[in-house]
């Protein structure tokens, strides 16, 4: 079922903020548990999207926007890196899955990149996240290598680099 006239929005107050923060705690425990453990999910909610770190992300020049309609369905972080869009973060609630929202916000990636003369797309994804592997190769992204990042305490992200060249 499609979602009527899903809006995204760039998160630039606390609130949008707080808002964000929120959202990623829902999708990361829903989607990651299984796939990392409750322990990594809530070391990384705080070290990389809780409101402190999403707040120093965007002074550090990163972008995040949401897409909601009646509700809160997802979200998008992005950074311009050498001629290349970083997508940091592309999330989508459960219950919103499969309604074309991931598709608006890679689009809007898109945009982005064209707008800003940047030959292509970057972003990293767990190994064992399969469905959205499925999902990126899918939108035209190919794994580019394997890449292990120390994140501390003693946990790992064990990810593919994937890339998706803009003609």
């Amino acid at each position: 079922m499609a979602i009527d006239n899903p809006r995204i929005t760039p998160v630039l107050s606390d609130q949008d903020i707080t808002k964000t923060a929120a959202l990623a705690k829902e999708i990361w425990t829903e989607h990651y548990t299984p796939i990392i453990g409750s322990e990594q999910v809530s070391y990384m909610l705080a070290k990389f999207q809780s409101q402190e770190a999403i707040a120093q992300q965007i002074k550090d020049g990163y972008q995040y926007f949401r897409i909601s309609s009646s509700e809160e369905y997802g979200y998008l972080s992005i950074k311009v890196e050498d001629k290349q869009l970083f997508i940091s973060k592309i999330y989508v609630k459960a219950a919103a899955r499969g309604r074309g929202l991931g598709n608006r916000l890679m689009q809007m990636a898109i945009t982005i990149a064209n707008e800003n003369s940047l030959t292509g797309l970057r972003l990293t994804v767990n190994k064992h996240n399969l469905h959205s592997i499925a999902a990126y190769e899918k939108m035209g992204f190919t794994k580019k290598r394997e890449i292990v990042f120390d994140i501390g305490d003693g946990y790992v992200m064990d990810d593919y680099e994937m890339v998706c060249l803009l003609t």
